[in-house]
């Protein structure tokens, strides 16, 4: 990983690499916060497991042009798995001249590997919203 974008050495650490991974519209910087067995699970409640899938989905969002923001709300550790929940948007004017309104409060499990890095293995950004089959 490059210099520029040290991987988190703490849960409380995480969210503020994410943001900057993201608003940097760095695909391969925002994969690398994945471990290799990450799942993402999608509006409609499915469970991804395919990384190209979830990469695809943020390469859509960082194409918007938008901030990612994000206030923390908890941080809960348990030895090396932390959950994180926080509520997050993306808001503004999409480069289609549309209003953009995305968010949602989230609940991610992030562990810490080997090499003392935080990643997630479960990218939940919906927390216990109800899913619609789409």
């Amino acid at each position: 990983m490059s210099e520029s974008f040290p991987l988190p050495t703490t849960p409380e650490d995480f969210i503020p690499s994410l943001l900057e991974r993201f608003n940097s519209r760095n695909l391969e910087a925002m994969m690398a916060l994945y471990a290799p067995e990450a799942v993402f699970v999608a509006k409609d409640g499915r469970t991804i497991t395919d990384r190209n899938e979830f990469a695809a989905q943020f390469q859509h969002d960082m194409n918007l042009g938008l901030p990612l923001k994000a206030n923390v709300r908890h941080v809960f550790v348990g030895g090396d798995t932390a959950q994180i929940v926080l509520d997050w948007s993306i808001e503004g004017t999409g480069p289609d001249g549309k209003d953009v309104r995305l968010g949602g409060s989230a609940s991610d499990i992030v562990r810490r590997g080997a090499d003392g890095a935080w990643r997630y293995i479960i990218d939940n950004n919906q927390g216990t919203a109800v899913r619609q089959p789409t």
